[in-house]
C-alpha cells in the first residue's frame, strides 16, 4: 500500500513538473527557451533567485543558490557534470542512485555527485528531498539518453537528409511564391480594374487609378513578404532543432520573435488609461477650436461685433488664440504621452529645444512683427505704401512677410521684422483722411517773372483732369539756387492709385503750358556774366497770364 501512495505522489509530482503548475516557477520544457543567454536567473515565488539546467536546448527543471553560489553557477556546474556523464558511454542511464544524506538527497553515477537535492530546496516546495530527487533523476536519465542519441552518426545522417528536404521545399516555395503573386496581381487586375477606373470617374478624379493600384500592390506585396517571412522562420526553427549543437537558438528564435510583440502588448496594456486621457483631450481641444473658429468667423464677416475689434484682426487673432490653446494642451498632455519620463524622450526634448531656440530668432521676431503690424493698422491689404525704397499696393500680409506689387508689375517680398524698422507711408489712408498732395518742381532762370511763373503752373494743374479743385492747387517757391529758381506746384487727389497717371498728365500740361507762353522750361549753366543784368522790369511783373494781386503790390511797396 505505501508503494502504491508512493508511485502516485511521484506522478503527480512530475505531472506537476512536467505540465506547467507553477510549482517551481518554471515553464515546461517545451515551451522554455533553452538557451543559457536567454534563460537568465529569475526570482521565484519566494524572491529566491532560480535558474534552469538546460541540456541540448531542453530545461530540466530549476535549482536555487544563494549569494555565495548564485543559481546560475549552481546550473552550470550541473550541466556540465550531466554532460561528463552522458560522454561516458560506460555509465548507463539507468545506474543513477539516490544517497540520503544529513542535507538532502544526492543523485549520484558511477561514485560521483550529479546533483544534490538539499533539504531547503524540498522544504520551500513542501515535500521532502526524496520524491523531489526521484522526478529529477528520471529527467537527467531521460536527458542522457537523449544526449546519445542525437549525437550518434546514423541519427546525424538522417537529420541532415530532414534538412535538405526541408531545404529544398524552401526553395520552392521561394521560387514559386513570386509567381504565384504575379499571377494573382494580374487576375485581380483583370477582373476589378473596370470597376477601379468606374470608382474613379464616381470621385470625380480626386483619386486617381494609379494610386489604388499602389495601395493593392503595396497591399500584396507585404502579405507576400509577411508569407516569406513565415516560411523562412519556419525553415530555420525546422532545421535547427535538428541537432543538438543548434536547438538552444532554435528555441530561442521563439522568445526573440515574441518577447518584443509581447513587451509592446503588455505596454500597450499598460498605457491604456493615458491613452484615453490623451484620445480625450485631443477631441476637447479640437471641438473647442471649431467653436473659436466660428466665433472669430463671425467678427471676420461682421455679424458679430466688439467695440474696438477691427473684423481685419480676425483671422490673426484666431490664429494667435489657437497655438495658445495647443500650446496648453501639449503641456497637459505631456506627463501623459507614453514614455514621457525616460531619459531618451527627454533628451530628445531637450535637442528639439535647443535647435528650436538657435534657430527661430529670426522667425519669432518677424511674428511678432507680424502681430505688431495687424493690430497697429499701419496698412491693409489693396492699400498702396511706401516701404522703404519700394512703393506698391499690398497684396498679402502673412505673419512672416509682406507681399508688394509694384508699378512696375514686381513682387516685393518684405520681412516684417525689416517693415518694423522702417518707415512706412501710407497713400491711402492720407488720401481717405485729407486728400494726397502730389508734387513736382521746375526751375526757371531769374529773368522770369515769378508771378508769371506761379500763374503758369496753377494753370497747368487746372488743366490736368482727376485733380482736386477745393482745397486749390498752390505753389511753392522751394529754393533760390545760383541760376535758378526752384518752383514746386502742389495739387490735391484721392485716388493714390492713379499718382503716377495724375504726374505724368501735370508734367504734360507744364510743358504745353510754358511753350504757349514762351518760357523755357530749362535751368542753364554758368559761362560768364552777360552785358545786361538778368532782372525782371517792373512792367514785366504782371505778364500774362498773372493777375495784378493787390495784397502782393503791397508787400512789394
Amino acid at each position: 500500500m505505501s508503494n502504491i501512495r508512493a508511485s502516485i505522489l511521484l506522478a503527480v509530482l512530475a505531472l506537476a513538473l512536467g505540465g506547467g503548475i507553477p510549482l517551481f516557477g518554471q515553464e515546461s520544457p517545451n515551451a522554455v527557451a533553452a538557451s543559457r543567454d536567454a534563460v537568465a536567473a529569475d526570482e521565484d515565488n519566494n524572491g529566491l533567485l532560480q535558474a534552469d539546467v538546460v541540456i541540448d536546448g531542453k530545461a530540466l527543471f530549476s535549482v536555487r543558490g544563494v549569494r555565495a553560489h548564485p543559481a546560475e553557477r549552481r546550473a552550470e556546474e550541473i550541466e556540465n557534470r550531466i554532460k561528463a556523464v552522458a560522454r561516458n558511454s560506460k555509465i548507463s542511464a539507468n545506474s543513477l542512485t539516490l544517497e540520503e544524506h544529513p542535507e538532502g538527497t544526492w543523485i549520484m553515477a558511477d561514485g560521483q555527485r550529479i546533483l544534490a537535492v538539499l533539504n531547503e530546496d524540498a522544504s520551500i516546495e513542501g515535500i521532502s528531498p526524496r520524491p523531489l530527487a526521484e522526478v529529477y533523476r528520471g529527467r537527467i536519465g531521460e536527458a542522457i539518453e537523449a544526449y546519445r542519441r542525437d549525437r550518434r552518426p546514423g541519427f546525424l545522417l538522417r537529420r541532415a537528409l530532414y534538412a535538405l528536404g526541408a531545404t529544398l521545399v524552401l526553395v520552392v516555395v521561394l521560387r514559386f511564391g513570386r509567381r504565384i503573386v504575379a499571377f494573382l496581381r494580374a487576375r485581380f487586375e483583370q477582373r476589378y480594374r473596370a470597376r477601379i477606373e468606374g470608382f474613379e470617374h464616381k470621385a470625380h478624379h480626386i483619386i486617381k487609378v494609379k494610386q489604388i493600384w499602389g495601395v493593392l500592390a503595396g497591399l500584396l506585396n507585404l502579405t507576400y513578404g509577411l508569407a516569406i517571412a513565415v516560411a523562412v522562420y519556419v525553415y530555420l526553427h525546422y532545421v535547427l532543432s535538428l541537432f543538438p549543437w543548434t536547438r538552444a537558438f532554435a528555441s530561442s528564435m521563439y522568445r526573440m520573435a515574441v518577447d518584443p510583440l509581447r513587451t509592446m502588448g503588455s505596454g500597450l496594456v499598460g498605457i491604456i488609461p493615458n491613452l484615453i486621457f490623451l484620445a480625450i483631450l485631443v477631441v476637447v481641444t479640437r471641438y473647442g477650436l471649431k467653436v473659436i473658429r466660428a466665433v472669430f468667423d463671425s467678427l471676420g464677416a461682421g455679424t458679430m461685433t466688439w467695440k474696438g475689434f477691427d473684423p481685419e484682426w480676425a483671422l490673426p487673432t484666431y490664429r494667435l488664440v489657437r497655438l495658445l490653446v495647443i500650446a496648453f494642451a501639449v503641456v497637459v498632455a505631456y506627463p501623459y504621452i507614453p514614455g514621457s519620463e525616460s531619459g531618451a524622450f527627454k533628451g530628445v526634448s531637450l535637442l528639439i529645444g535647443v535647435i528650436f531656440s538657435l534657430g527661430s530668432s529670426s522667425l519669432i521676431g518677424n511674428l511678432v512683427a507680424g502681430y505688431s503690424m495687424t493690430y497697429r493698422r499701419a496698412f491693409r491689404v489693396g492699400e498702396l505704401v511706401k516701404i522703404g525704397e519700394h512703393i506698391g499696393n499690398v497684396e498679402q500680409i502673412r505673419l512672416l512677410v509682406t507681399h508688394l506689387r509694384t508699378k512696375k508689375n514686381e513682387e516685393v517680398i518684405i520681412p516684417n521684422s525689416s517693415i518694423l524698422g522702417s518707415e512706412v507711408i501710407n497713400y491711402s489712408s492720407i488720401a481717405n483722411a485729407r486728400g494726397l498732395i502730389l508734387h513736382t518742381t521746375v526751375g526757371i532762370r531769374y529773368d522770369v517773372p515769378w508771378r508769371q511763373v506761379e500763374a503758369m503752373l496753377l494753370e497747368a494743374a487746372a488743366r490736368t483732369e482727376g485733380l482736386h479743385r477745393h482745397p486749390s492747387p498752390f505753389v511753392l517757391q522751394m529754393e533760390l539756387r545760383d541760376f535758378c529758381v526752384m518752383y514746386e506746384i502742389n495739387v490735391f487727389c484721392d485716388k493714390p492709385h492713379s499718382m503716377l497717371a495724375f504726374k505724368t498728365a501735370l508734367h504734360r500740361n507744364i510743358l504745353d503750358v510754358f511753350n504757349e507762353y514762351g518760357i523755357q522750361v530749362m535751368v542753364p549753366a554758368y559761362e560768364g556774366d552777360p552785358d545786361q543784368p538778368k532782372i525782371v522790369p517792373k512792367e514785366r511783373w504782371y505778364a500774362t497770364p498773372a493777375k495784378d494781386d493787390v495784397s502782393t503790390n503791397r508787400a512789394s511797396k
